[in-house]
Protein backbone atom coordinates (compact mmCIF):
# COMPACT_ATOMS: atom_id res chain seq x y z
CA UNK A 1 0.00 0.00 0.00
CA UNK A 2 2.67 2.47 1.07
CA UNK A 3 4.87 1.56 -2.14
CA UNK A 4 1.68 3.20 -4.11
CA UNK A 5 1.55 6.77 -2.55
CA UNK A 6 2.17 9.34 -4.73
CA UNK A 7 5.36 11.05 -2.70
CA UNK A 8 7.14 8.05 -3.59
CA UNK A 9 6.52 8.44 -7.26
CA UNK A 10 7.39 11.84 -7.24
CA UNK A 11 10.44 11.39 -5.27
CA UNK A 12 11.57 8.60 -7.65
CA UNK A 13 14.83 9.23 -8.69
CA UNK A 14 15.51 12.66 -6.40
CA UNK A 15 18.73 14.08 -6.48
CA UNK A 16 19.95 15.59 -3.33
CA UNK A 17 20.91 18.88 -5.53
CA UNK A 18 17.13 19.21 -5.86
CA UNK A 19 16.89 19.54 -1.86
CA UNK A 20 17.90 23.02 -2.43
CA UNK A 21 15.28 23.98 -4.73
CA UNK A 22 12.38 22.17 -3.00
CA UNK A 23 13.42 23.87 0.77
CA UNK A 24 13.76 27.54 -0.64
CA UNK A 25 10.49 27.32 -3.02
CA UNK A 26 8.84 26.01 0.45
CA UNK A 27 10.05 28.83 2.36
CA UNK A 28 8.43 31.41 -0.32
CA UNK A 29 5.30 29.44 -0.43
CA UNK A 30 5.08 30.06 3.48
CA UNK A 31 5.88 33.62 3.06
CA UNK A 32 3.12 33.56 0.63
CA UNK A 33 0.92 31.85 2.85
CA UNK A 34 0.75 33.25 6.45
CA UNK A 35 -0.93 36.89 4.90
CA UNK A 36 -3.85 35.17 3.78
CA UNK A 37 -3.79 32.68 6.05
CA UNK A 38 -4.88 35.10 8.79
CA UNK A 39 -7.06 37.11 6.39
CA UNK A 40 -8.72 34.68 4.93
CA UNK A 41 -10.75 33.13 7.93
CA UNK A 42 -11.93 35.83 8.04
CA UNK A 43 -14.67 35.78 5.22
CA UNK A 44 -16.18 33.09 7.31
CA UNK A 45 -16.15 34.34 10.48
CA UNK A 46 -14.01 31.77 11.72
CA UNK A 47 -10.30 32.89 13.90
CA UNK A 48 -7.06 33.99 12.40
CA UNK A 49 -5.80 30.56 13.83
CA UNK A 50 -7.60 28.25 11.63
CA UNK A 51 -6.76 29.87 8.27
CA UNK A 52 -2.73 28.81 10.10
CA UNK A 53 -4.88 24.78 10.58
CA UNK A 54 -5.68 25.13 7.19
CA UNK A 55 -2.19 25.93 5.33
CA UNK A 56 -0.34 22.82 7.59
CA UNK A 57 -1.60 20.01 7.50
CA UNK A 58 -3.30 20.49 4.21
CA UNK A 59 0.05 20.52 2.59
CA UNK A 60 1.38 17.45 4.17
CA UNK A 61 -1.86 15.63 3.07
CA UNK A 62 -1.13 16.77 -0.67
CA UNK A 63 2.13 15.52 -0.57
CA UNK A 64 1.51 12.51 -0.16
CA UNK A 65 -1.65 11.85 -1.89
CA UNK A 66 -1.73 14.39 -4.55
CA UNK A 67 -0.22 13.54 -7.83
CA UNK A 68 1.63 16.92 -8.78
CA UNK A 69 4.62 17.89 -7.52
CA UNK A 70 4.33 21.46 -8.27
CA UNK A 71 0.94 22.09 -7.21
CA UNK A 72 0.53 24.05 -3.86
CA UNK A 73 -3.16 24.02 -1.67
CA UNK A 74 -4.38 25.89 0.73
CA UNK A 75 -7.11 28.60 1.50
CA UNK A 76 -9.27 30.01 -1.19
CA UNK A 77 -11.02 33.17 -1.63
CA UNK A 78 -13.74 31.71 -3.37
CA UNK A 79 -14.47 28.28 -1.57
CA UNK A 80 -13.86 30.46 1.74
CA UNK A 81 -17.09 32.94 0.20
CA UNK A 82 -18.97 29.22 0.03
CA UNK A 83 -17.76 28.29 3.09
CA UNK A 84 -19.52 31.19 4.44
CA UNK A 85 -22.41 30.78 3.03
CA UNK A 86 -22.86 27.28 4.09
CA UNK A 87 -22.12 28.41 7.60
CA UNK A 88 -24.59 30.64 7.63
CA UNK A 89 -26.97 28.46 6.00
CA UNK A 90 -27.17 26.49 9.47
CA UNK A 91 -28.37 29.13 11.70
CA UNK A 92 -27.21 30.75 14.50
CA UNK A 93 -23.97 29.18 15.37
CA UNK A 94 -21.65 29.82 18.55
CA UNK A 95 -17.84 30.54 17.63
CA UNK A 96 -16.56 27.39 19.48
CA UNK A 97 -19.50 25.21 17.31
CA UNK A 98 -18.33 27.89 14.26
CA UNK A 99 -15.12 26.13 14.35
CA UNK A 100 -16.02 22.51 14.98
CA UNK A 101 -18.46 23.25 11.54
CA UNK A 102 -16.28 24.39 9.25
CA UNK A 103 -14.17 21.16 10.18
CA UNK A 104 -16.41 19.15 9.78
CA UNK A 105 -17.72 20.52 6.40
CA UNK A 106 -13.77 19.86 5.69
CA UNK A 107 -13.86 16.23 6.17
CA UNK A 108 -17.14 16.03 4.19
CA UNK A 109 -15.85 17.52 1.78
CA UNK A 110 -12.97 15.54 1.99
CA UNK A 111 -14.77 12.22 1.75
CA UNK A 112 -17.15 13.43 -1.38
CA UNK A 113 -13.47 14.24 -2.69
CA UNK A 114 -11.71 10.62 -2.24
CA UNK A 115 -15.37 9.25 -3.55
CA UNK A 116 -15.50 11.29 -6.64
CA UNK A 117 -12.07 9.89 -7.23
CA UNK A 118 -12.94 6.45 -7.08
CA UNK A 119 -16.12 6.79 -8.98
CA UNK A 120 -14.09 8.91 -11.77
CA UNK A 121 -16.55 11.76 -11.36
CA UNK A 122 -13.62 14.42 -12.17
CA UNK A 123 -15.40 14.52 -15.11
CA UNK A 124 -17.80 16.87 -13.29
CA UNK A 125 -15.50 19.41 -13.20
CA UNK A 126 -16.01 19.81 -17.39
CA UNK A 127 -20.06 20.83 -16.27
CA UNK A 128 -18.14 24.72 -14.71
CA UNK A 129 -17.09 26.04 -18.14
CA UNK A 130 -14.93 28.86 -18.43
CA UNK A 131 -17.37 31.81 -19.15
CA UNK A 132 -19.53 30.65 -15.92
CA UNK A 133 -16.53 29.87 -13.97
CA UNK A 134 -14.93 33.15 -14.20
CA UNK A 135 -18.33 34.86 -13.98
CA UNK A 136 -18.88 33.43 -11.06
CA UNK A 137 -15.54 34.15 -9.67
CA UNK A 138 -15.73 37.47 -10.28
CA UNK A 139 -19.60 37.81 -8.02
CA UNK A 140 -17.51 36.08 -5.50
CA UNK A 141 -14.62 38.85 -5.97
CA UNK A 142 -17.36 41.47 -5.76
CA UNK A 143 -19.06 39.81 -2.81
CA UNK A 144 -15.60 39.67 -1.09
CA UNK A 145 -14.73 43.46 -1.35
CA UNK A 146 -17.99 44.66 0.21
CA UNK A 147 -17.71 42.35 2.98
CA UNK A 148 -14.34 44.37 3.38
CA UNK A 149 -16.20 47.53 4.95
CA UNK A 150 -17.06 46.57 8.06
CA UNK A 151 -12.83 45.74 8.40
CA UNK A 152 -12.05 48.94 6.76
CA UNK A 153 -14.66 50.99 8.72
CA UNK A 154 -14.75 49.75 12.10
CA UNK A 155 -18.60 49.81 11.55
CA UNK A 156 -20.33 46.12 12.14
CA UNK A 157 -22.53 45.64 8.92
CA UNK A 158 -25.19 43.17 8.88
CA UNK A 159 -26.82 43.47 5.62
CA UNK A 160 -25.48 40.84 2.68
CA UNK A 161 -25.41 41.52 -1.10
CA UNK A 162 -24.14 44.34 -3.11
CA UNK A 163 -25.88 47.50 -2.28
CA UNK A 164 -27.37 46.77 0.86
CA UNK A 165 -24.26 46.76 3.04
CA UNK A 166 -23.40 50.28 1.72
CA UNK A 167 -26.75 51.36 2.50
CA UNK A 168 -26.19 50.32 5.88
CA UNK A 169 -22.87 52.45 6.10
CA UNK A 170 -24.64 55.22 4.86
CA UNK A 171 -26.68 54.64 7.60
CA UNK A 172 -24.27 54.07 10.41
CA UNK A 173 -21.91 57.00 9.03
CA UNK A 174 -21.27 57.98 12.51
CA UNK A 175 -19.75 55.27 13.84
CA UNK A 176 -17.08 55.15 11.01
CA UNK A 177 -13.56 54.96 12.55
CA UNK A 178 -11.89 56.99 10.24
CA UNK A 179 -8.27 56.60 11.50
CA UNK A 180 -9.53 52.40 10.53
CA UNK A 181 -10.56 53.42 7.04
CA UNK A 182 -6.92 55.46 6.52
CA UNK A 183 -4.50 52.83 7.46
CA UNK A 184 -6.57 50.51 5.13
CA UNK A 185 -6.86 52.59 2.13
CA UNK A 186 -2.92 53.61 2.70
CA UNK A 187 -2.34 49.52 2.87
CA UNK A 188 -4.44 49.18 0.05
CA UNK A 189 -2.89 51.64 -2.18
CA UNK A 190 0.58 50.27 -1.03
CA UNK A 191 -0.74 46.34 -1.99
CA UNK A 192 -1.60 47.73 -5.28
CA UNK A 193 1.40 49.79 -6.31
CA UNK A 194 3.40 47.11 -5.26
CA UNK A 195 1.01 44.67 -7.57
CA UNK A 196 1.78 46.97 -10.55
CA UNK A 197 5.44 47.56 -10.10
CA UNK A 198 6.04 43.82 -10.08
CA UNK A 199 7.83 44.24 -6.48
CA UNK A 200 10.14 41.29 -6.08
CA UNK A 201 8.54 40.69 -2.34
CA UNK A 202 5.23 39.19 -2.34
CA UNK A 203 2.53 42.54 -1.47
CA UNK A 204 0.73 40.67 1.09
CA UNK A 205 3.88 40.03 3.38
CA UNK A 206 5.19 43.53 3.06
CA UNK A 207 1.71 44.49 4.22
CA UNK A 208 1.56 42.25 6.81
CA UNK A 209 5.46 43.12 8.12
CA UNK A 210 4.62 46.96 7.96
CA UNK A 211 1.21 46.47 9.75
CA UNK A 212 2.62 44.78 12.70
CA UNK A 213 5.55 46.94 12.80
CA UNK A 214 3.25 49.83 13.11
CA UNK A 215 0.85 48.11 15.28
CA UNK A 216 3.83 47.90 18.05
CA UNK A 217 5.42 51.80 17.63
CA UNK A 218 1.76 53.48 17.28
CA UNK A 219 -0.12 50.99 19.86
CA UNK A 220 -2.86 50.78 17.30
CA UNK A 221 -5.39 48.82 19.64
CA UNK A 222 -5.39 51.85 22.35
CA UNK A 223 -5.91 54.07 19.19
CA UNK A 224 -9.20 51.85 18.80
CA UNK A 225 -7.63 50.38 15.35
CA UNK A 226 -9.08 46.50 16.42
CA UNK A 227 -6.20 44.44 15.74
CA UNK A 228 -6.06 40.19 15.84
CA UNK A 229 -5.45 39.47 18.95
CA UNK A 230 -3.90 36.18 20.86
CA UNK A 231 -3.17 33.37 18.80
CA UNK A 232 -2.59 29.81 19.89
CA UNK A 233 0.92 28.96 21.11
CA UNK A 234 0.68 25.18 20.02
CA UNK A 235 -0.87 23.08 17.31
CA UNK A 236 -4.08 20.99 18.23
CA UNK A 237 -4.40 17.90 18.55
CA UNK A 238 -6.25 15.93 15.61
CA UNK A 239 -9.54 15.54 16.36
CA UNK A 240 -12.96 14.87 15.25
CA UNK A 241 -15.46 17.55 15.15
CA UNK A 242 -18.92 16.84 16.81
CA UNK A 243 -21.71 16.83 14.28
CA UNK A 244 -24.54 16.10 16.88
CA UNK A 245 -25.82 19.75 16.97
CA UNK A 246 -25.69 20.41 13.68
CA UNK A 247 -28.57 20.53 10.70
CA UNK A 248 -27.67 17.41 8.60
CA UNK A 249 -29.18 18.85 5.88
CA UNK A 250 -28.02 21.70 5.53
CA UNK A 251 -24.30 20.12 6.57
CA UNK A 252 -24.91 17.60 3.48
CA UNK A 253 -25.85 20.76 1.06
CA UNK A 254 -23.08 23.53 2.22
CA UNK A 255 -20.32 20.30 1.86
CA UNK A 256 -22.00 19.73 -1.75
CA UNK A 257 -21.54 23.49 -2.96
CA UNK A 258 -17.92 23.88 -1.28
CA UNK A 259 -17.13 20.52 -2.78
CA UNK A 260 -17.87 21.32 -6.07
CA UNK A 261 -16.89 25.13 -6.04
CA UNK A 262 -13.66 23.78 -4.56
CA UNK A 263 -12.92 21.44 -6.95
CA UNK A 264 -13.90 23.53 -10.26
CA UNK A 265 -12.01 26.31 -9.33
CA UNK A 266 -8.89 24.17 -8.67
CA UNK A 267 -9.20 21.82 -11.66
CA UNK A 268 -9.33 24.84 -14.06
CA UNK A 269 -6.26 26.05 -11.79
CA UNK A 270 -4.33 23.26 -11.98
CA UNK A 271 -5.15 22.74 -15.63
CA UNK A 272 -3.77 26.21 -16.03
CA UNK A 273 -0.28 25.87 -14.08
CA UNK A 274 -0.30 22.22 -15.84
CA UNK A 275 -0.10 24.09 -19.32
CA UNK A 276 2.19 26.56 -18.26
CA UNK A 277 4.71 23.70 -16.60
CA UNK A 278 3.65 21.35 -18.90
CA UNK A 279 2.73 18.70 -16.78
CA UNK A 280 -0.27 16.08 -17.41
CA UNK A 281 -3.64 16.94 -14.59
CA UNK A 282 -5.54 14.06 -14.09
CA UNK A 283 -8.63 15.62 -12.24
CA UNK A 284 -9.50 11.57 -10.61
CA UNK A 285 -6.08 11.85 -9.03
CA UNK A 286 -6.42 15.51 -8.06
CA UNK A 287 -9.67 14.38 -6.30
CA UNK A 288 -7.48 11.92 -4.08
CA UNK A 289 -5.00 15.05 -3.47
CA UNK A 290 -7.43 17.07 -2.37
CA UNK A 291 -9.38 14.65 -0.62
CA UNK A 292 -6.41 13.59 1.42
CA UNK A 293 -6.04 17.77 2.41
CA UNK A 294 -9.27 18.71 2.98
CA UNK A 295 -9.57 15.12 5.62
CA UNK A 296 -5.87 16.14 6.94
CA UNK A 297 -7.68 20.31 7.71
CA UNK A 298 -10.45 18.64 9.01
CA UNK A 299 -8.82 16.61 11.88
CA UNK A 300 -6.95 19.81 12.96
CA UNK A 301 -9.45 22.26 13.38
CA UNK A 302 -8.89 23.62 9.92
CA UNK A 303 -11.29 24.45 6.79
CA UNK A 304 -12.08 23.62 3.29
CA UNK A 305 -9.34 23.85 0.79
CA UNK A 306 -8.54 23.80 -2.89
CA UNK A 307 -5.84 24.95 -5.20
CA UNK A 308 -3.70 27.84 -4.25
CA UNK A 309 -3.44 30.17 -7.60
CA UNK A 310 -0.74 32.49 -5.46
CA UNK A 311 1.31 29.52 -3.61
CA UNK A 312 1.52 27.23 -6.69
CA UNK A 313 2.85 30.09 -9.17
CA UNK A 314 5.53 30.55 -6.16
CA UNK A 315 6.22 27.31 -5.80
CA UNK A 316 6.78 27.16 -9.32
CA UNK A 317 8.62 30.17 -10.25
CA UNK A 318 11.21 29.19 -7.28
CA UNK A 319 11.76 26.35 -9.09
CA UNK A 320 10.16 23.76 -6.69
CA UNK A 321 11.54 19.92 -8.35
CA UNK A 322 8.94 17.69 -5.90
CA UNK A 323 6.30 17.38 -3.20
CA UNK A 324 9.29 18.14 -0.96
CA UNK A 325 8.53 21.80 -1.34
CA UNK A 326 5.42 21.28 0.18
CA UNK A 327 6.68 19.52 3.09
CA UNK A 328 8.96 22.11 3.85
CA UNK A 329 6.03 25.17 3.92
CA UNK A 330 4.22 22.97 6.35
CA UNK A 331 7.13 23.31 8.38
CA UNK A 332 7.90 26.18 8.13
CA UNK A 333 4.58 27.74 8.66
CA UNK A 334 4.34 25.20 11.79
CA UNK A 335 7.58 27.34 13.10
CA UNK A 336 5.57 30.47 12.56
CA UNK A 337 2.27 29.58 14.48
CA UNK A 338 5.12 28.51 17.55
CA UNK A 339 7.51 31.62 17.01
CA UNK A 340 5.92 34.58 15.88
CA UNK A 341 2.46 34.59 17.11
CA UNK A 342 3.44 37.59 19.74
CA UNK A 343 4.24 39.09 16.67
CA UNK A 344 1.29 38.45 15.04
CA UNK A 345 -1.36 39.35 17.54
CA UNK A 346 -1.43 42.82 16.89
CA UNK A 347 -1.66 43.00 12.83
CA UNK A 348 -4.26 45.52 12.76
CA UNK A 349 -8.01 44.41 11.41
CA UNK A 350 -7.87 47.44 8.58
CA UNK A 351 -4.83 45.50 7.22
CA UNK A 352 -6.47 42.00 6.57
CA UNK A 353 -9.29 44.19 4.98
CA UNK A 354 -6.39 45.09 2.33
CA UNK A 355 -5.36 41.73 1.54
CA UNK A 356 -8.53 40.36 1.16
CA UNK A 357 -9.75 43.62 -0.82
CA UNK A 358 -6.31 42.64 -3.46
CA UNK A 359 -7.13 39.54 -3.19
CA UNK A 360 -10.85 39.91 -4.84
CA UNK A 361 -9.74 42.20 -7.00
CA UNK A 362 -6.54 40.05 -8.38
CA UNK A 363 -10.08 37.73 -8.70
CA UNK A 364 -11.61 39.26 -11.36
CA UNK A 365 -10.59 38.27 -14.62
CA UNK A 366 -11.13 41.14 -16.92
CA UNK A 367 -8.77 39.66 -19.62
CA UNK A 368 -10.61 36.90 -19.26
CA UNK A 369 -14.32 38.57 -19.57
CA UNK A 370 -13.16 40.53 -22.53
CA UNK A 371 -11.92 37.23 -24.58
CA UNK A 372 -15.01 35.43 -23.73
CA UNK A 373 -16.79 38.85 -25.10
CA UNK A 374 -14.45 38.50 -28.03
CA UNK A 375 -15.60 34.66 -29.16
CA UNK A 376 -18.91 34.65 -28.03
CA UNK A 377 -21.24 37.18 -26.84
CA UNK A 378 -23.91 34.46 -26.05
CA UNK A 379 -21.35 32.81 -23.44
CA UNK A 380 -20.38 36.43 -22.33
CA UNK A 381 -24.38 36.60 -21.41
CA UNK A 382 -23.69 33.45 -19.60
CA UNK A 383 -20.88 34.70 -17.45
CA UNK A 384 -22.97 37.75 -16.69
CA UNK A 385 -25.41 35.06 -15.01
CA UNK A 386 -22.59 33.63 -13.06
CA UNK A 387 -21.49 36.75 -11.55
CA UNK A 388 -25.61 37.81 -11.52
CA UNK A 389 -26.52 34.81 -9.38
CA UNK A 390 -23.55 35.12 -6.86
CA UNK A 391 -24.15 38.76 -6.09
CA UNK A 392 -27.83 38.88 -6.02
CA UNK A 393 -28.80 35.45 -4.94
CA UNK A 394 -25.70 34.63 -2.50
CA UNK A 395 -23.10 31.87 -3.18
CA UNK A 396 -24.93 28.95 -2.53
CA UNK A 397 -27.90 29.66 -5.03
CA UNK A 398 -25.35 31.23 -7.03
CA UNK A 399 -23.89 27.82 -7.20
CA UNK A 400 -26.88 26.56 -8.09
CA UNK A 401 -27.30 29.29 -11.18
CA UNK A 402 -23.64 28.76 -12.31
CA UNK A 403 -24.41 24.75 -12.99
CA UNK A 404 -27.95 25.25 -13.89
CA UNK A 405 -26.56 27.57 -16.57
CA UNK A 406 -24.53 25.42 -17.42
CA UNK A 407 -26.54 22.50 -18.57
CA UNK A 408 -29.06 24.58 -20.16
CA UNK A 409 -26.37 26.08 -22.55
CA UNK A 410 -25.41 22.60 -23.30
CA UNK A 411 -29.20 21.62 -23.17
CA UNK A 412 -29.73 24.57 -25.75
CA UNK A 413 -26.61 23.31 -28.20
CA UNK A 414 -27.95 19.43 -28.14
CA UNK A 415 -31.67 20.46 -28.84
CA UNK A 416 -30.81 22.68 -32.09
CA UNK A 417 -28.15 20.59 -33.76
CA UNK A 418 -26.90 22.34 -36.79
CA UNK A 419 -26.97 20.51 -40.39
CA UNK A 420 -25.05 20.90 -43.41
CA UNK A 421 -26.01 19.98 -47.24
CA UNK A 422 -23.18 18.49 -48.48
CA UNK A 423 -21.86 18.52 -52.58
CA UNK A 424 -18.88 17.68 -54.68
CA UNK A 425 -16.14 20.30 -55.97
CA UNK A 426 -15.33 19.11 -59.57
CA UNK A 427 -12.40 16.90 -59.88
CA UNK A 428 -11.85 16.35 -56.30
CA UNK A 429 -12.82 12.98 -54.18
CA UNK A 430 -14.85 13.51 -50.99
CA UNK A 431 -17.77 15.41 -49.67
CA UNK A 432 -18.12 19.23 -49.18
CA UNK A 433 -20.13 21.64 -46.93
CA UNK A 434 -22.06 23.91 -49.79
CA UNK A 435 -22.23 26.81 -47.52
CA UNK A 436 -18.09 26.43 -46.62
CA UNK A 437 -16.85 25.68 -50.40
CA UNK A 438 -17.94 28.07 -53.33
CA UNK A 439 -16.51 25.71 -55.85
CA UNK A 440 -18.61 22.89 -54.12
CA UNK A 441 -21.66 21.30 -56.22
CA UNK A 442 -25.16 19.44 -54.81
CA UNK A 443 -25.13 16.12 -57.07
CA UNK A 444 -27.87 16.37 -59.02
CA UNK A 445 -30.80 13.84 -57.85
CA UNK A 446 -28.68 13.45 -54.91
CA UNK A 447 -29.16 15.01 -51.50
CA UNK A 448 -26.41 14.56 -48.82
CA UNK A 449 -27.33 16.13 -45.06
CA UNK A 450 -24.81 16.18 -42.46
CA UNK A 451 -26.46 15.98 -38.83
CA UNK A 452 -23.59 17.56 -36.45
CA UNK A 453 -24.47 16.02 -33.19
CA UNK A 454 -26.09 12.72 -31.43
CA UNK A 455 -29.83 12.21 -32.24
CA UNK A 456 -31.41 12.01 -28.91
CA UNK A 457 -35.02 12.66 -27.18
CA UNK A 458 -34.35 16.11 -26.57
CA UNK A 459 -33.76 17.26 -29.70
CA UNK A 460 -35.46 14.40 -32.32
CA UNK A 461 -38.41 16.63 -32.82
CA UNK A 462 -36.08 19.54 -34.30
CA UNK A 463 -34.00 17.21 -36.52
CA UNK A 464 -37.32 15.55 -37.92
CA UNK A 465 -39.12 19.49 -39.04
CA UNK A 466 -35.39 20.25 -40.47
CA UNK A 467 -34.73 17.33 -42.43
CA UNK A 468 -38.77 17.71 -43.53
CA UNK A 469 -38.13 21.60 -44.65
CA UNK A 470 -34.84 20.46 -46.38
CA UNK A 471 -36.84 17.69 -48.15
CA UNK A 472 -39.67 20.10 -48.90
CA UNK A 473 -36.88 22.36 -50.87
CA UNK A 474 -35.40 20.05 -52.93
CA UNK A 475 -35.54 19.54 -56.75
CA UNK A 476 -37.92 17.44 -58.16
CA UNK A 477 -35.17 14.98 -59.72
CA UNK A 478 -33.77 14.68 -56.45
CA UNK A 479 -34.12 10.61 -56.54
CA UNK A 480 -31.76 9.80 -53.20
CA UNK A 481 -31.38 10.99 -49.48
CA UNK A 482 -28.75 10.24 -47.87
CA UNK A 483 -27.94 11.11 -43.80
CA UNK A 484 -24.22 11.73 -42.70
CA UNK A 485 -24.12 9.99 -39.57
CA UNK A 486 -19.89 10.49 -39.21
CA UNK A 487 -20.79 12.88 -36.07
CA UNK A 488 -23.76 11.04 -34.43
CA UNK A 489 -21.86 9.32 -31.97
CA UNK A 490 -25.00 8.57 -29.94
CA UNK A 491 -28.93 7.57 -30.80
CA UNK A 492 -31.40 6.74 -28.70
CA UNK A 493 -35.08 3.90 -29.04
CA UNK A 494 -36.72 7.94 -29.84
CA UNK A 495 -34.33 8.98 -32.53
CA UNK A 496 -34.95 5.35 -34.08
CA UNK A 497 -38.49 6.07 -34.09
CA UNK A 498 -38.19 9.58 -35.93
CA UNK A 499 -35.89 8.03 -38.59
CA UNK A 500 -38.22 5.23 -39.10
CA UNK A 501 -40.79 7.83 -39.86
CA UNK A 502 -38.37 9.92 -41.73
CA UNK A 503 -37.86 6.78 -44.18
CA UNK A 504 -41.99 6.15 -44.63
CA UNK A 505 -42.57 10.00 -44.98
CA UNK A 506 -39.35 10.14 -47.64
CA UNK A 507 -40.44 6.98 -49.20
CA UNK A 508 -44.28 8.28 -50.07
CA UNK A 509 -43.14 10.68 -52.28
CA UNK A 510 -40.47 8.49 -53.83
CA UNK A 511 -37.54 9.99 -52.39
CA UNK A 512 -34.84 6.55 -51.27
CA UNK A 513 -33.49 6.66 -47.79
CA UNK A 514 -29.86 6.00 -46.86
CA UNK A 515 -27.65 6.36 -43.77
CA UNK A 516 -23.50 6.80 -44.24
CA UNK A 517 -21.14 6.61 -42.21
CA UNK A 518 -22.74 5.13 -38.81
CA UNK A 519 -21.08 4.10 -35.75
CA UNK A 520 -21.14 1.26 -33.68
CA UNK A 521 -23.59 2.54 -31.10
CA UNK A 522 -26.20 3.72 -33.21
CA UNK A 523 -25.86 1.13 -35.76
CA UNK A 524 -26.68 -1.38 -33.32
CA UNK A 525 -29.67 0.90 -32.10
CA UNK A 526 -30.99 1.10 -35.35
CA UNK A 527 -30.53 -2.91 -36.15
CA UNK A 528 -32.52 -3.86 -32.44
CA UNK A 529 -35.08 -1.40 -34.16
CA UNK A 530 -35.04 -3.39 -37.74
CA UNK A 531 -34.80 0.00 -39.04
CA UNK A 532 -31.56 -1.19 -40.79
CA UNK A 533 -34.50 -3.95 -42.76
CA UNK A 534 -36.91 -1.26 -43.21
CA UNK A 535 -34.60 1.27 -45.12
CA UNK A 536 -33.02 -2.10 -46.92
CA UNK A 537 -28.90 -2.96 -46.20
CA UNK A 538 -28.60 -2.02 -50.18
CA UNK A 539 -28.92 1.96 -48.61
CA UNK A 540 -26.55 1.66 -45.23
CA UNK A 541 -23.18 2.76 -46.94
CA UNK A 542 -19.39 2.43 -44.79
CA UNK A 543 -18.93 6.00 -46.07
CA UNK A 544 -19.81 8.91 -48.49
CA UNK A 545 -17.64 7.64 -51.68
CA UNK A 546 -19.23 4.14 -51.26
CA UNK A 547 -22.96 6.40 -51.41
CA UNK A 548 -21.47 8.05 -54.72
CA UNK A 549 -20.53 4.73 -56.37
CA UNK A 550 -23.77 3.34 -55.73
CA UNK A 551 -25.64 6.13 -57.04
CA UNK A 552 -24.01 6.54 -60.00
CA UNK A 553 -24.00 2.88 -60.48
CA UNK A 554 -28.04 2.99 -59.77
Amino acid sequence: MWARLPVLAGLKGYRLAWLRQDVSAGLAVAAVAIPSAIAYPAIAGLPPETGIYASILPLVGYALFGPSRQLAVGPDAATMTVLAAALAGMGEIAPSDRVGAASVLALVVGLLCIAGSWLRLGVIAAFLSKPILVGFISGVALSILVGQIGRFTGVRIEADGLVPPIVELVRKAGAIHWPSVALGVVLFAALQLMSWRRFPIPGPLVIVVVAVGASALFDFENMGIKVVGDLPKAFPAPSLPGVANLPLRELVLGAAAVWLVSFGSGIVAARSFGARGKFEVDADAELTGLGAANVASGLFSGFPVTVSDSRTAINMAVGARSQASGLAAALTLTLALLYLHGALKLLPIPALGAILAGAAIGLIDFAGLREIWRISRMEFVFALIGLWGVVSLGVLRGVVIAVGATLLYLLLKLMRPREAMLGRIPGRHGFYKLHRSEAARPVPGLAVCLIQSSLLFLNVDYVKSRLEAIAADLPADTRWFVLDASAIVQMDSTAAAMLEDIQSAFAARGLAFGIAELHKEPMEILERAGLLDKIGRAMIFEDLEDVMTAFVGG
